[in-house]
């Protein structure tokens, strides 16, 4: 495998995308990573892997000590997005890449869990998205804040109200209603929002950036 090729490992992350933003030369696409998947690309390398989304209900996740091999191998290993991320924030010095606003959150010295980037999605492709992850719904309060729809107590109730809930919980519809009911943002405020939510979306847009970037090109 040449290192100028890359095996992406992403399912919800990416719905919705222009077909020759996911299907350009030099990409090769893959379900969501699961336990074992990374092991199973070592014999055809080294090259670049990157891992954005990964399963940790229905298999187990990918694990740390697989990405450790692949890089013992000679590969070029990237986290990003969602399961990615949180990889590459833990594995950064073990010589792991991060790259994109999600990763830096998991990054940075302050605390943020898990759950905020988990979903749940159809289990086959192209892995629709049933619900959203706190990330998002984060960018979404903070926009509505510093427009003065909504004062910082209610978005941190607001915000509370939806982490209390299972993520499959966390829809588009829940927010709606805790903005209305617990937020006190006028209905027509929350509509737009809704209606214009893909803006909020930062995983996809850091997959977005690092497929048109190829970092991994001069990583």
């Amino acid at each position: 495998m040449a290192s100028d090729n890359a095996v992406v490992f992403v399912g919800p992350t990416a719905f919705g995308l222009a077909p020759d933003l996911l299907h350009q030369p030099g990409v090769s696409i893959r379900p969501p990573a699961r336990r074992g998947d990374i092991d199973a690309l070592l014999p055809g390398g080294p090259g670049t892997v990157a891992v954005v989304d990964g399963t940790f209900h229905s298999y187990p996740a990918v694990g740390h000590a697989e990405l450790r091999r692949a890089v013992e191998c000679g590969w070029s290993v990237w986290g990003l997005s969602s399961m990615g991320a949180i990889r590459a924030a833990e594995m950064n010095h073990l010589g792991v890449h991060g790259f994109g606003e999600v990763y830096e959150r998991f990054a940075s010295p302050e605390p943020f869990d898990d759950d905020e980037v988990a979903l749940l999605h159809a289990a086959e492709a192209p892995f629709r998205p049933m619900s959203e992850p706190l990330i998002h719904i984060r960018g979404c309060l903070s926009n509505l804040t510093q427009r003065g729809h909504l004062t910082s107590s209610n978005a941190a109730a607001v915000l509370n109200t939806l982490k209390t809930k299972w993520y499959a919980d966390r829809t588009l519809r829940a927010l709606r209603q805790a903005l209305i009911d617990v937020g006190m943002v006028r209905s027509e405020v929350v509509d737009v929002e809704i209606n214009q939510f893909q803006q909020y979306r930062s995983k996809t847009t850091d997959l977005i950036r690092f497929l048109q970037a190829k970092p991994w090109h001069s990583g």
